[in-house]
């Protein structure tokens, strides 16, 4: 029997015989590559939810009881409301942003450690296909995450969660959670060791959305501080996000939505062309 008879005989019924143009077609989109980069991004946080989905609403809610303990519990009334209901929507972003970053991030930076990062490299995936794959699972677990901590504030008699503007919560969760997840991509880049992770963690991304308004309205603050946090990102995420509970903002929504907007295209832009550079995955 001939090497083509072979090959005939080991082909399914239906399948293009390997080596010709048909079985190297695939289209505009790979969209069986890009589906199962997607299920494996969101299947790595599902498969150990209680530490990626549950841990962060149980260390939310800690922040929340400290925080309105310490500050004054339940009589304390920040911008005309009670405190625990103006922190909420802050502290359930503050997750979404974590969360996020870190899906990228210790994805594409263990891939690279362990050297299995060439599973990803080798499939006739496109730097635009690598780039939705990683950063749809990022904003998955990010926005998981978001109702996790949601249900478990709902789940407390004490703090009161509605919702003001639904268009505001939907655009601000996906926005926060794709700047975030890009920056997480490009961070797992970058970096070769958990260390550097860690400090974009440490030195970046908690002193921003710390100092962006979460635990505070920034009316409070000196208007040179006001003029400093206006230029942070994480400020206008995270007061639009919670514009969309409460109802009340401390800045111009239409700028904020366009700053993240123009600071996500950027990322977008920068991420694809690493991609498809290979700067710091290729040999």
């Amino acid at each position: 029997m001939s090497t083509t008879d072979q090959t005939h005989s080991h082909t399914p019924p239906g399948f293009p015989l390997p080596g010709t143009v048909e079985a190297r077609r695939i289209g505009a989109i790979n969209w069986m590559g890009l589906w199962t980069l997607f299920q494996k991004e969101t299947w790595r946080f599902m498969k150990i939810w209680v530490q990626t989905l549950a841990a962060p609403a149980v260390t939310t809610i800690l922040f929340m009881i400290i925080f309105t303990v310490a500050l004054g519990g339940s009589g304390r009334v920040v911008a005309g409301m009670e405190f625990s209901t103006f922190l909420a929507p802050g502290l359930m972003v503050m997750a979404m942003l974590q969360n996020s970053f870190a899906n990228t991030s210790s994805s594409i930076l263990i891939g690279k450690i362990q050297g299995n990062i060439v599973d990803v490299l080798m499939p006739p995936l496109s730097a635009s296909e690598l780039t939705i794959g990683f950063v749809v699972g990022g904003i998955a677990r990010g926005l998981f995450v978001g109702l996790s901590v949601a249900f478990a504030f709902w789940a407390i008699p004490s703090i009161s969660i509605s919702i003001h503007a639904w268009w505001a919560v939907i655009y601000f969760a996906i926005s926060a959670t794709l700047m975030m997840s890009l920056v997480g991509v490009l961070t797992g880049i970058w970096a070769e060791k958990f260390d550097h992770s860690s400090s974009i963690t440490n030195f970046v991304i908690a002193p921003l959305t710390l100092l962006s308004g979460t635990f505070y309205s920034i009316e409070r603050l000196d208007p040179l501080y006001q003029s400093i946090s206006k230029v942070n990102p994480f400020f206008y995420m995270i007061d639009g996000f919670r514009f969309g509970f409460i109802g009340r903002h401390d800045s111009d929504l239409m700028v904020g939505a366009i700053y993240i907007l123009i600071l996500n295209i950027v990322l977008w832009g920068v991420t694809h062309f690493i991609f498809k550079r290979g700067y710091r995955l290729k040999a």
